[in-house]
Formats: structure tokens, C-alpha cells, sequence
């Protein structure tokens, strides 16, 4: 029995605009975010869902609402979706991080110093939640909107390395698509789909 699940990172905010790290920070979506959100809600309209989960920070749940008011259903949140906390560096634009972290570039991809969270905790608390809503919706398509480090970290345990974190990027309201088989276990079918942007 296939399981779908579909990952949607978050419309854009004013921090991603001014390449600021968020984390954990509650930053809202921005205009323009929400016209993404908007959009990916309009282009997912005829794609219905057993169930649409968020991350319960602002700009995740604010994104996932607008997709489950057109499928008529609610949003259940879990904060083990969260972006991955960013320390000392939540805040900082990345241009700050760079000058002032000479060691920015392996802290980005392991966590663990100045406060970052540890890449794999991040990793363990996305996976699990995700095989645990999976074991509750065998045979059915779910969704979840969550962040761009936490879905490229997750995907790269879900698919063996097959997406490298750290060397891929995710846009805003991006589309992922996976299923869970239980003999076959998880397959990417697509990645950092944005069909729904292409007229911007």
C-alpha cells in the first residue's frame, strides 16, 4: 500500500528577501509570500488530502491554511516541523554570518556550535514525525508545509542521500512529492516543483 506525502516549504517573508536567518524566529510571510501561498493553494485545489499538517511557526501555518481552505479541511501543527533553531546567528543577515563565523560553511551543515541546532536532531525529530503520520494514513496523501533547511535535511535520510543537503537548494511554496511503500520503503517522485510560480 502507497503512501503520499507532499512537502511544501513556506511562501516567502521579508527576512528571506533580506537574507536573514529566521530559525525559529515567528517571521510572517510577506506580501509577496502570501501570493505564493495563495498560489500553491489554488494549483493544489484539485489534489485532494486526507490531512494537512504545518509547522506551527507563523509563516508555515499561514501557508498551510490557505492550501486547506481550499480543500475545505483544518491544520494540524506540530513544532517537530520547525526550521532547524539557528543560535547566535537568528536575526543576522547572512552577509553578518560570514564575515564574523570563519567556520560558517561546516557549522551550516553539521549544527552543534554557537547554539545551532545539531543537523541530525533536526533530522530525527522531522523523519520521526513523518513515519509516524504515514503509519496513521497508509494508503493516503498527506501534506505538510514546513522550512527549507528542515525538509533538504529530512529528505536527505528519507531518500539515502539522493538529495544533498546542503548543495540544494528549496524555494518558497515549493513542491516535494514522496511515497512510502512498506515492502519498497520511500521513493522521491519530484522535487522543488514551483509550476504555480512560473508566471511571476
Amino acid at each position: 500500500m502507497e503512501t503520499h506525502v507532499f512537502l511544501v516549504r513556506h511562501g516567502v517573508t521579508e527576512w528571506n528577501q533580506t537574507k536573514r536567518y529566521q530559525g525559529q524566529q515567528n517571521v510572517p510571510l510577506s506580501e509577496l509570500g502570501r501570493q505564493q501561498a495563495e498560489r500553491v493553494a489554488s494549483y493544489l485545489a484539485d489534489q485532494p488530502f486526507a490531512a494537512i499538517y504545518s509547522s506551527d511557526l507563523e509563516r508555515a501555518h499561514e501557508t498551510a491554511r490557505c492550501i486547506a481552505a481550499k480543500q475545505g479541511i483544518s491544520v494540524t501543527c506540530f513544532s517537530e516541523f520547525r526550521e532547524r533553531y539557528g543560535g547566535e546567528w537568528e536575526g543576522r543577515t547572512v552577509e553578518e554570518v560570514l564575515r564574523e563565523y570563519t567556520d560558517w560553511e561546516t557549522v551550516r551543515l553539521t549544527g552543534g556550535v554557537y547554539g545551532v541546532e545539531p543537523t541530525i536532531a533536526v533530522q530525527e525529530r522531522f523523519v520521526r514525525k513523518c513515519e509516524e503520520l504515514v503509519r496513521k494514513h497508509r494508503g493516503e496523501r498527506i501534506l505538510i508545509v514546513a522550512h527549507g533547511m528542515c525538509i533538504t535535511a529530512a529528505l536527505g535520510v528519507l531518500t539515502q542521500g539522493e538529495i544533498d543537503f546542503g548543495k540544494t537548494r528549496l524555494d518558497n511554496t515549493a513542491i516535494s512529492h514522496l511515497t512510502h511503500h512498506e515492502l519498497d520503503g520511500w521513493k522521491l517522485r519530484s522535487f522543488n516543483q514551483t509550476p504555480h510560480l512560473e508566471a511571476e
